[in-house]
């Protein structure tokens, strides 16, 4: 392709190119590609007078090709503004890279994505919303979720379910019921129906405030609003709630705290239990593991 350009001085097919992107499998091949993608561009704009970029399907292939072979530096090249590439930075670009850091548990590089965003002014989209959430959760970093969020909802991007989902689970495995009402009310005005994740969020949220009877309540409304096939989620969800929750919710709470909150679970947890049962649920829950939880004790 660079003998077509350099020495031939005609423009390669497009079929050459775009079977060159899907072809990459180094480092090496993808500098290689933007070596040939910044020559294209040059040709371009000296013998054929085109100044737009490519078509913004193949530079999205570029900076797929990028994460595939874990190029990342290159892959971050694909969203500058004014591109020596050719190449029209877009959010679904973004979305490649961002996906690359979920995979890998990488905070850094999604910081460096959302900071290149900012930059450049692309819109960002729900999907990039879902994907920073769950980066987020899984690195088990609070402060970098509240701070996106704040961007998110001023930039008027309605938040999916899925988002949702991780948002107010995160807030209520740490113990942060300030944090999960204000979730709540903004999830409300969008959503009439919890899903099984927001729902027991919200049930933990109460027993956190020693509410068992309002958990047990709200548990039954969901029993009532989910549909038949993801009510047997409700049995798995209290048995995480007896059996998992409690250990995850107390290691995020300061020494002096634990015990109480300890005190207090074991209390409230096996009185919301026995109202579901007296309701028909959580037939098969075992209580024995929460008594004999060491952090309980």
């Amino acid at each position: 392709m660079l003998q077509s350009v350099n020495v031939k001085r005609t423009m390669p097919p497009n079929a050459s190119l775009w079977s060159m992107i899907g072809n990459c499998k180094n480092h090496e091949d993808i500098r290689l590609l933007f070596d040939v993608l910044k020559n294209l561009r040059r040709f371009r704009l000296s013998n054929l007078r085109i100044h737009s970029n490519f078509n913004c399907n193949l530079c999205q292939e570029v900076t797929r090709a990028c994460a595939r072979v874990g190029a990342i530096d290159f892959g971050k090249k694909t969203l500058w503004q004014h591109n020596v590439y050719g190449l029209t930075p877009s959010i679904a670009s973004a979305h490649h890279l961002l996906s690359y850091a979920k995979a890998h548990n990488d905070a850094k590089l999604m910081v460096e994505v959302m900071q290149i965003l900012k930059r450049t002014n692309l819109p960002l989209q729900a999907g990039t919303a879902d994907i920073i959430f769950s980066i987020c959760y899984n690195t088990n970093n609070w402060e970098l979720v509240s701070k996106y969020s704040k961007r998110f909802i001023k930039a008027g991007i309605k938040l999916r379910q899925t988002t949702f989902d991780t948002w107010m689970e995160f807030a209520v495995k740490r113990g942060d019921t300030e944090s999960l009402w204000n979730i709540e009310k903004l999830r409300s005005e969008t959503m009439k129906q919890h899903t099984l994740t927001t729902g027991f969020a919200c049930a933990k949220g109460l027993l956190l405030e020693r509410k068992p009877d309002d958990a047990a309540a709200l548990i039954q409304v969901l029993n009532q609003t989910l549909s038949d096939a993801k009510k047997p989620g409700i049995a798995v969800e209290v048995e995480k709630l007896v059996n998992e929750w409690p250990l995850e919710v107390i290691k995020h709470k300061k020494d002096e705290d634990r015990k109480t909150l300890a005190a207090a679970l074991k209390s409230d947890i096996p009185a919301m239990v026995a109202s579901l049962l007296n309701a028909g649920l959580a037939k098969g829950v075992n209580l024995e593991d929460l008594n004999k939880n060491e952090i309980l004790a």
